[in-house]
């Protein structure tokens, strides 16, 4: 599969890298944002670059594909947003600057945002929220003139993201889904834009659903340590069942981020 361009709408195109995988879905999904009208371009999330990877040249495609379609019609690149550091999103990043002469932010790299930094590029707003959680520097990015939400690895299209001690707080995490919610109920998000995954269309009931099942993977690690299951390699059998050996280890992250949040020690083996 070749990466793949699809626009949603007039001011937001997504460019889906060929990276798929297990934690990556049908791959990682780089945004477009750009102004009817205006030539300045906002990228988020360029994507993986990592020369030692099989995928590489895929990599490359994908940020040339990047590059033709931000530049499509007068365009320039003016800014590159990371959602957070994982490098299947930040990996070409300073690649991507270095072609463009663009400015990076987020992920460590340039001025921190703030939460509620509203940002004007080429006449286009955009909103950055801090939204610790998947990892402690993450960050979500609205477009109110169309009501969407790029979430990052916050949200998924399909699924649940994963929460992995230590960086990852699953205390950060429900309350950032509580304040996603706001802003769906307040009607500043209609849609969601995920880092893998398709369009999220339903958000209200997408994010109930994602919240509840958080609660209901903790009650299963409280019912599994009330059952005798000892420390995290316990609860992880008793829980997630024979897994994928590729698998194990996040696996085990995952529960460690659980056992945070209980109270309980998460260097627990």
């Amino acid at each position: 599969m070749a990466a793949q361009a699809t626009r949603i709408t007039d001011r937001v195109e997504l460019l889906r890298c060929d990276n798929p995988g297990p934690m990556t879905l049908e791959g990682t999904n780089t945004y477009l944002l750009r102004e009817p009208g205006s030539a300045e371009v906002l990228v988020v999330d360029p994507g993986p670059l990592d020369p030692v990877d099989p995928g590489y040249p895929e990599h490359l495609a994908h940020l040339d594909l990047v590059r033709a379609r931000a530049e499509a019609d007068g365009g320039r690149v003016a800014a590159i947003w990371l959602t957070h550091h994982h490098l299947d999103h930040a990996g070409a990043a300073e690649r991507l600057a270095d072609l463009t002469g663009a400015p990076v932010r987020g992920a460590g790299r340039g001025a921190a945002f703030t939460d509620g930094e509203s940002v004007r590029l080429g006449g286009l707003e955009v909103v950055v929220h801090l939204a610790p959680g998947h990892t402690a520097d993450s960050v979500l990015v609205r477009a109110p003139a169309e009501a969407l939400l790029l979430s990052g690895d916050t949200l998924l299209g399909r699924g649940t993201t994963v929460i992995m001690w230590p960086d990852g707080d699953l205390g950060a995490y429900l309350d950032t889904l509580t304040a996603i919610a706001a802003d769906i109920d307040a009607g500043l998000v209609t849609r969601i834009a995920p880092g893998h995954g398709p369009l999220i269309t339903e958000p209200a009931a997408f994010v109930a659903g994602v919240h509840q099942h958080r609660l209901d993977r903790l009650d299963q690690v409280r019912a599994a340590v009330g059952q005798g299951a000892e420390g995290v390699t316990g609860v992880v059998r008793a829980v997630y069942g024979d897994q994928d050996p590729k698998l194990a280890a996040a696996c085990a992250r995952i529960v460690q981020a659980q056992f945070a949040h209980l109270g309980l020690d998460p260097e627990t083996d």
